[in-house]
């Protein structure tokens, strides 16, 4: 076979066979096909998609691409989730510790912010000493004697999917269903989790803007790791604001702190419940979802949740005080009130915009490279629905400088839209989806 005959096969709307796509997924790895040709693939595929089991082929290709974690020796069923990426998204921090502490070994291979999402990597960085980076050894090891562990991705895993996102990235192919779905299900697999709860969101935050997206690259997913053997449910969950009140690196570290010590409850609890539950679900820890969430409840009120959390910190290297005095996380030279412009309700929020502000103040990222400050960020006061009168606070920044945080506020202040008109308050929970359906909530 060559590269043109596969090319010309999909531009025709022809399904790819395995050992077709097992070719080009090897040559994009290795960097045998040329760009060119890749790209002109990746386009035929944009424009005419693939088949279930071409999506399943591919990510099963893409996964074999490079290294793949061996957890056999983990007791138990190693369970993972997975984020497609909001702003507060604090999920991690908070039910990883928390579904270790029931039992399950959660053994998770994260990411770094890029753009206007945060990283689980760079939160924990905010952490005096704490190290993402172990060994596979060393990794595994943590899982089995405390339950839980959370490193970066190794250097080698899912070659071929860096290769391909670098090119679909300048090649107008980003919004290609499978391609997406592939992309993240096949890094997944390659973290060697066998049971995986998927954190799909919607909303003016999200890679899918609109439910009916989401829902449909919920179900890919899903479907995929059904034909991969793996055990795979998703949640469909709103990011028509940020999820947590916390945004930024050291700010949503304390604010996961304070969700595990019992001290603020709210959305970001409550998903993390809901995620966490049908962790427990799927590795056979609970029988159903109410016995899930005691579990859960009883982990988060006794301190069991908290205390892994310190057992994790310092298992890699970092300053576990954090988790009992929240001041010695980093702190923002200057902190600054935002005040409402206008007395009414919240209306939306342009979610997108509240992450650029954070980048721009210096918790994100423009470029892999940059470095970041785990210090600075904003709390927001008030979510969509509630009422707020002008002149008082809708949110504080912490910023690096004066200048950083003026630029912050009035940032802040028009991606947050008060009217007169009240409205309801975002829905949590849109759907959860498995092999065999579709519950819109």
């Amino acid at each position: 076979m060559t590269m043109i005959e596969i090319i010309e096969k999909k531009k025709l709307n022809q399904p790819l066979s395995k050992p077709e796509i097992e070719y080009f997924v090897q040559g994009a790895a290795t960097g045998s096909i040329p760009d060119y040709q890749l790209a002109a693939l990746l386009m035929a595929i944009r424009l005419n998609g693939m088949n279930r089991e071409e999506t399943a082929m591919l990510t099963l290709a893409m996964t074999a691409s490079g290294d793949v974690a061996d957890l056999s020796s983990i007791d138990g069923i190693p369970t993972d989730k997975h984020s497609t990426g909001g702003v507060g998204d604090t999920t991690t921090l908070v039910l990883v510790p928390l579904v270790a502490a029931c039992g399950v070994p959660v053994a998770k291979m994260s990411g770094r912010g890029l753009g206007h999402t945060g990283g689980t990597l760079d939160k924990l960085e905010s952490i005096k000493d704490f190290s993402i980076n172990i060994s596979e050894d060393a990794f595994i090891h943590q899982v089995r004697t405390i339950g839980c562990a959370v490193i970066g991705q190794s250097g080698n895993l899912v070659p071929a999917d860096k290769a391909l996102y670098a090119l679909r990235d300048v090649t107008s192919t980003v919004d290609s269903m499978p391609l997406i779905a592939s992309s993240i299900v096949s890094k997944k697999l390659a973290s060697g989790a066998k049971a995986i709860v998927l954190d799909v969101k919607t909303g003016a935050g999200a890679l899918m803007q609109t439910t009916e997206e989401s829902i449909e690259l919920a179900q890919t997913m899903v479907h995929i790791g059904h034909d991969a053997g793996r055990k795979m449910i998703a949640l469909v969950t709103d990011m028509g604001e940020p999820l947590g009140s916390h945004v930024g690196n050291a700010l949503e570290v304390k604010e996961a702190i304070d969700v595990l010590s019992g001290r603020v409850t709210g959305p970001l609890l409550t998903l993390s419940l809901e995620l966490g539950a049908r962790m427990l679900l799927l590795s056979g820890a609970a029988g159903d979802i109410e016995e899930a969430k005691a579990k859960l409840q009883n982990a988060l009120q006794s301190g069991a949740g908290l205390a892994t959390l310190k057992k994790m910190i310092t298992a890699q290297g970092g300053d576990p005080s954090c988790c009992d005095d929240t001041s010695l996380l980093p702190q923002a030279k200057v902190v600054k009130d935002v005040p409402a412009l206008q007395s009414g309700y919240v209306h939306h929020m342009d979610t997108i915009a509240l992450g650029n502000t954070t980048q721009a103040m210096g918790a994100g990222r423009k470029q892999k490279t940059d470095i970041i400050d785990h210090s600075v960020g904003f709390v927001l006061h008030h979510r969509i629905g509630d009422s707020v009168t002008k002149g008082a606070p809708i949110a504080t920044a912490y910023a690096k400088d004066e200048q950083s945080a003026n630029d912050a506020i009035a940032e802040i202040q028009e991606a947050i839209a008060i009217s007169d008109e009240k409205v309801a308050p975002c829905k949590l929970i849109h759907a959860i989806v498995d092999d065999q359906q579709v519950i819109r909530m």
